[in-house]
């Protein structure tokens, strides 16, 4: 196995255990991490956590907002139950987690790895986002798309999916009202070719991640393993989305403001704005 492959199956791997809760913020639980790094025994796992959140204190960073107390009841046989402690971790938990774990165990070296550079790339805060131009907005929020796309596709086809136009537009349809991806192309006005997030605003954008993130939520959770259902799960995500838009009173996606600009434009414009710029410098040194 290639060097890069190592690392697209080590992201895979803990991506593939990541939650979306409600407000789209993504977690972990710590026993399923515990699995995943190969540990067996929740005691050692839990030592290793307590280590983790001692780092956490030591660098004055508020502990509750990576490490969250989520016990729950299980049943231990003859219907008795019993409360085991469990955590939704954040990116940065994860992270510390890995820095305090056994090493000498394969998973959790590449855990090391992952977490160090992703934890690097987190993403804005909401006090940095709202400082961001809508053109920046939109690039930031077109980025996601693509990122948390590939994790949904990878998804769909383990639930079974092979026609992917038919599943992208079942949820297409569920948020636009019926609309197809064609359909909002033509809408927009786009020529054939032009991708139509790269003519979406930043609004229209965050409707999508949220239909995106929590499609990929379900289809795991469901464990859903055919492609007709993958696609009613896709729809009835997009549905929702839509009717939480609405209860918000929020605008609908199909009567948002297409960008006269597409995604790409932005972008060439910002290298270009970037070339002269250094130019100039170069000039005045």
């Amino acid at each position: 196995m290639s060097e890069n492959e190592l690392i697209l199956n080590t992201e895979k791997t803990f991506e593939d255990i990541k939650h979306i809760d409600e407000n789209g913020i993504e977690f972990w639980y710590a026993r399923e991490l515990m699995i995943t790094l190969g540990y067996k025994d929740w005691r050692y796992f839990n030592a290793v956590i307590e280590k983790a959140i001692l780092a956490c204190k030591n660098s004055d960073i508020p502990c509750k907002d990576h490490f969250g107390v989520n016990n729950k009841m299980v049943q231990i046989g003859s219907g008795a139950e019993r409360e085991q402690k469990d955590y939704k971790l954040s990116r940065y938990a994860c992270y510390l987690i890995a820095q305090n774990a056994n090493p000498r165990l394969k998973a959790v070296a590449l855990a090391q790895t992952y977490f160090a550079v992703k934890t690097r790339q987190q993403e804005l805060t909401e006090e940095q986002y709202k400082q961001l131009t809508e053109d920046e907005r939109r690039m930031y929020n077109r980025k996601i798309v693509t990122d948390r796309n590939k994790y949904l596709f990878d998804t769909a086809k383990s639930s079974g999916v092979r026609d992917y136009g038919k599943f992208n537009n079942a949820g297409y349809k569920g948020l636009y009202n019926g609309e197809t991806a064609d359909d909002i192309a033509k809408r927009k006005g786009l020529k054939e070719g032009q991708p139509i997030l790269d003519f979406m605003g930043s609004a229209e954008l965050g409707a999508n991640i949220f239909r995106i993130t929590q499609t990929d939520e379900l289809l795991k959770d469901n464990k859903v393993d055919n492609e007709k259902d993958a696609c009613n799960t896709h729809n009835k995500v997009g549905k929702a989305v839509r009717e939480t838009i609405k209860k918000l009173g929020g605008t609908m996606p199909e009567d948002l403001p297409t960008p006269t600009k597409s995604i790409k434009q932005i972008e060439k414009e910002k290298k270009e704005q970037l070339k002269l710029s250094d130019k100039n410098n170069k000039k005045l040194k």
